[in-house]
């Protein structure tokens, strides 16, 4: 029979139902033990008890099958003998199951001193039975828990409810915590009319330290143990509100990116990469002071919570600091591991409402601290975020512009300071929007390599150069065939589809794969020596030829230089726009001619604008050069006349060339 309300049993009740109902306990549960205890209790001390049994459980009836069937068989004794003997037999059978109940049970005084105890209450607390009694349950309950366990009970006690639980904690006898559920009844003494209370403890400590375990990794990073994006912004939405409330309080939210953590991941494994991420989130830790929060949002970003700040030299000063502490190497399984970090600085002065506005601000500081070179940090202002509005809207245009076809190919001649002969183009990609007019690639091309989206512009420049030059191929059949140059950005070159794009490219155009040079600026190629090595091996399976851009504005190294499968080394204009006779920048050159020479490379000397240059140049042994010289980057059909007049058409007119001083002829558009 089931109780779901108050009952009071009182002595005569349990008498008649203890003679006739009560040893045989149906199911082994912890509820069916609390029930028995109950009445144990009641039994033992002479007690009347008001319990919620229905918060004990079901209450099962229990059936004294021996002396029911004793009762059957006529050997009932007669009740003047058998009375004294079964009130000890029962009270016997009651202090048994008291003593070996499935939960803790206790009698307690109403001034929380132990009156008896169980063993499994001695067993989850870890004291014995006599040094539970010696003390009582507020010396042992936790600090915390206490004011709601003494709130509880004086409840009971007044009688505004028949049983009082609630989940607490217990300090243990070696110093660790106890969760429990903890029920508590009162009974009062038949005889003295005293009051005590009957406390009934389940240990449910795994379970609570499953559920903390879920909570905090919920909130928490698995690798680094750090706080997530969720913890952090909740930690953000609170500083906000504090700093609403108080304009005194004011801080500041740090964005931090590794700089060539990618390499760093792909060359030495993932393993080196997660112990490189748990060395960083250590040393933010140990830099940051107390009441401040690092949290890792994912792959190699992190945020620091910076409050109670009076300026933002205060951001700054932290900034610097993790600067230096991260440029110290990392000791990874037995290698040195240097990375670098890029921050952006928000601080709370701006005046947010929303986290998600001041996080978003800290990241644009930050992507503006890595185009501005990486290792350092950048304080977001009103400016910026008008920039990154501007981007945003540049973002969305180019994806049109793309279906629209607004982007065009222009072609830039490379000559042959030798003979002045043409020997290509390269291909720079132009756009002309349809309301704004010419944008400059310096403004375009850093939001396609932020977005992403120059992985299709690059693919949309690399066929439309190979068509156009496979067009050129059928009205200039020429013996030695002029080539058409492609640069390849730094997230093309490192896309594992790379090789299989190129492939289909050169199969849709039908384009001679000889004629097809491709460039790899040079720090691209040092970014990971192997990977690079490889890629670039690869590519020239496919036919196409290679040329490094950019040359000695990186950090190659010329012990690997000769490992490259390069065919041309293009000296940046920025050696050759400051070249004058026995200076430093003309020396530069001379060695990267005589270097590419000893490879076995072309030389294409980029930027050349004046006779000074070209005369330079052509006593240094340069074989190649192109800049406003020579040509302007034209249209196609501006390339195909300069095609023309080079080397003549049934097509194209010829054109008269330009002739430069010394008799020396040069194209022009």
């Amino acid at each position: 029979m089931a109780f779901g309300g108050s009952y009071r049993i009182n002595q005569s009740v349990l008498r008649d139902a203890t003679r006739t109902l009560f040893w045989q306990i149906v199911g082994n549960s912890a509820a069916f033990a609390s029930a028995l205890t109950l009445a144990a209790c009641v039994r033992l001390f002479g007690l009347n008890i008001s319990v919620s049994v229905g918060a004990v459980a079901c209450l099962i009836g229990f059936v004294v099958r021996a002396q029911f069937f004793g009762e059957r068989n006529g050997s009932r004794p007669s009740p003047a003998t058998s009375e004294p003997a079964s009130r000890t037999s029962e009270s016997d059978r009651f202090r048994s199951a008291f003593d070996f109940a499935a939960i803790g049970m206790a009698l307690v005084s109403t001034e929380g001193r132990w009156l008896q105890v169980n063993r499994s209450l001695c067993h989850i607390l870890g004291y014995t039975e006599k040094e539970l009694l010696l003390t009582d349950f507020l010396s042992i309950t936790h600090p915390d828990d206490l004011p709601t366990a003494l709130s509880n009970i004086g409840q009971l006690l007044k009688a505004k409810v028949q049983v009082s639980q609630m989940e607490k904690r217990y300090i243990h006898k070696s110093g660790h915590e106890v969760w429990v559920h903890w029920s508590v009844s009162m009974v009062r003494d038949q005889y003295s009319k005293s009051v005590h209370l009957i406390f009934q403890i389940q240990d449910i400590t795994d379970r609570k330290l499953a559920e903390q375990q879920l909570h905090h990794d919920a909130f928490h990073d698995a690798l680094t143990g750090l706080p997530n994006r969720a913890l952090f912004m909740d930690h953000l939405k609170l500083a906000i509100a504090r700093s609403r409330r108080n304009t005194n309080s004011t801080f500041a939210v740090l964005y931090l990116d590794l700089d060539r953590f990618k390499i760093i991941n792909d060359s030495l494994g993932h393993t080196i990469g997660d112990q490189l991420l748990v060395g960083i989130a250590d040393r933010l830790k140990k830099n940051l002071r107390p009441g401040d929060t690092v949290a890792r949002l994912g792959g190699d970003e992190f945020t620091i919570l910076i409050e109670d700040i009076v300026e933002e030299l205060e951001a700054i000063q932290v900034a610097e600091r993790i600067q230096k502490e991260l440029s110290v190497p990392f000791a990874l399984s037995g290698r040195e591991v240097f990375t670098t970090v890029s921050m952006g600085i928000a601080p709370s002065s701006t005046g947010y409402e929303r986290a998600e506005d001041i996080l978003r601000d800290a990241d644009t500081a930050m992507y503006r601290a890595k185009t501005l070179g990486k290792a350092r940090y950048e304080i977001f202002d009103k400016a910026m975020h008008a920039r990154a509005i501007n981007l945003l809207q540049m973002e969305t245009d180019m994806r049109r512009a793309l279906e629209r076809e607004e982007f065009i190919l222009h072609y830039q001649p490379i000559v042959s300071l030798e003979n002045f002969r043409l020997r290509g183009f390269e291909a720079l990609v132009r756009w002309q929007h349809p309301e704004r007019g010419f944008i400059s690639p310096m403004d375009f091309i850093p939001v396609a390599e932020e977005t992403g989206m120059i992985i299709q512009l690059g693919e949309w420049v690399l066929r439309e150069a190979c068509s156009q030059m496979q067009r050129w191929q059928k009205i200039f059949p020429l013996d030695q065939p002029l080539s058409v140059a492609v640069n390849l950005s730094s997230k093309q070159f490192s896309q594992t589809t790379l090789i299989n794009r190129v492939a289909m490219i050169l199969q849709e155009t039908g384009v001679n794969p000889h004629t097809v040079k491709l460039e790899i600026t040079e720090s691209v190629v040092m970014e990971n020596i192997d990977t690079a090595t490889d890629m670039l091996r690869q590519l020239r399976a496919l036919g196409v030829k290679l040329a490094i851009d950019d040359f000695g504005t990186g950090y190659s190294s010329l012990s690997y230089l000769h490992r490259f499968p390069i065919d041309t080394l293009k000296i940046d204009r920025s050696f050759v726009t400051r070249m004058s006779e026995n200076n430093e920048n003309t020396e530069i050159v001379r060695t990267i001619v005589v270097l590419a020479q000893n490879l076995g490379m072309d030389v294409i000397a980029e930027g050349v604008e004046t006779n000074e240059q070209l005369v330079l140049l052509q006593k240094l042994g340069c074989e190649n050069g192109q800049g406003y010289f020579f040509s302007k980057p034209v249209n196609s059909d501006g390339a195909e006349k300069i095609i023309a007049e080079t080397y003549g058409s049934l097509t194209s007119p010829l054109r008269q060339l330009n002739t430069q001083p010394g008799g020396k002829r040069v194209l022009v558009a």
